[in-house]
């Protein structure tokens, strides 16, 4: 495996503060911690960003936050940077001339279509609507839109959001191929790492495989099988390492040898079968919950949180930089 390094992606690396081939003006619609970290993303590469948010002291608020994440990113020209940060009181003032829209509104889906539906009505034609919704279907966010609906897609990030890469884009039905590809295209040009969801499910795909653990880690805590902090400290020091560098379908080809995923299948495959059908299923009533938290504050104990977050957004830079190098990396 080499371990030279290699030239990024083509999109724009946002630590870097390189720009795209074509700035565009973006509008963020919602600046809590999710818009604020888009806003920051869209800035750092390059782009000029106009923010929305009717809440009082909102546009303090999210120049104080996105200083606060260009320091992290540790940009070289942060003061330039905020210079194409925009804030405006009116939502259709905020797209009217919009490239890209990106929503971060609260997570109700009755505010998220109020939202879409004002921006849908006053953005340009060609302008592509996206929202960071973490579960709801761009088909039900779009439902109140009159102009363009289709033109409505997901765009969900993943926290910290001006540090992790990943983005899922889900389209509806009646999306355009060049609707998914301009999308899938702006999203690379902030440095994002955008994966296409062809169908639209609730949580998307990555919060359903999230799910999917937290189900068997439940059942594990609520049957006193293992503490929760055995819990962290089986996937954080295992299989967590390996999977921040290769994905766990990729990695299930690499542990079988030469033959590969096919090998590893077959001789793997039927005992697996049993431990899937054997998975527990859990309802978080109260005496779970009661439970999980204890477990969680009993492994927090003495730790402070605001300090084990800077640490983990430093790893996280660190580790992203890292995966840069290695070229053989998908």
């Amino acid at each position: 495996m080499s371990t030279n390094p290699t030239p990024s992606d083509t999109a724009a690396d946002p630590q870097s503060g390189a720009a795209p081939n074509a700035a565009l003006t973006v509008a963020v619609l919602g600046t809590g911690v999710i818009g604020a970290a888009w806003a920051t993303g869209f800035l750092a590469a390059g782009h000029t960003v106009t923010a929305f948010d009717p809440a009082d002291g909102a546009e303090a608020r999210l120049r104080t936050q996105v200083e606060s994440n260009l320091a992290v990113l540790a940009h070289d020209d942060a003061a330039s940077v905020m210079e194409r940060l925009h804030f405006t009181n009116s939502l259709a003032e905020a797209v009217g001339d919009a490239d890209f829209v990106q929503e971060s509104g609260p997570e109700r889906l009755e505010v998220k279509q109020a939202m879409l539906a004002e921006a849908d009505a006053a953005a340009p034609a060609e302008a592509i609507i996206a929202s960071s919704t973490s579960g709801f279907a761009p088909s039900e966010l779009a439902a109140t839109a009159a102009e363009h609906p289709e033109r409505i897609v997901v765009g969900h990030p993943f926290n910290p959001a001006h540090l992790v890469p990943l983005v899922e884009l889900v389209p509806t039905p009646q999306t355009s191929a060049e609707v998914v590809e301009r999308s899938l295209e702006i999203y690379r040009s902030i440095g994002k790492k955008p994966i296409l969801v062809r169908a639209e499910l609730p949580g998307h795909v990555t919060n359903r495989l999230q799910a999917a653990l937290w189900q068997e880690a439940y059942s594990l805590v609520e049957r006193g099988v293992v503490s929760v902090a055995d819990i962290d400290r089986a996937i954080s020091y295992g299989p967590g390492l390996r999977w921040a560098i290769l994905g766990p379908l990729v990695q299930q080809g690499l542990s079988g040898g030469p033959d590969g995923m096919r090998h590893l299948l077959e001789h793997l495959g039927p005992p697996q079968e049993v431990w899937m059908r054997d998975l527990g299923r859990v309802h978080l009533g109260e005496e779970l919950t009661d439970k999980l938290v204890a477990g969680v504050d009993d492994e927090l104990e003495g730790r402070d949180p605001v300090l084990m977050a800077k640490q983990r957004d430093e790893m996280l830079l660190e580790l992203i930089a890292l995966k840069r190098r290695y070229g053989e990396l998908p």
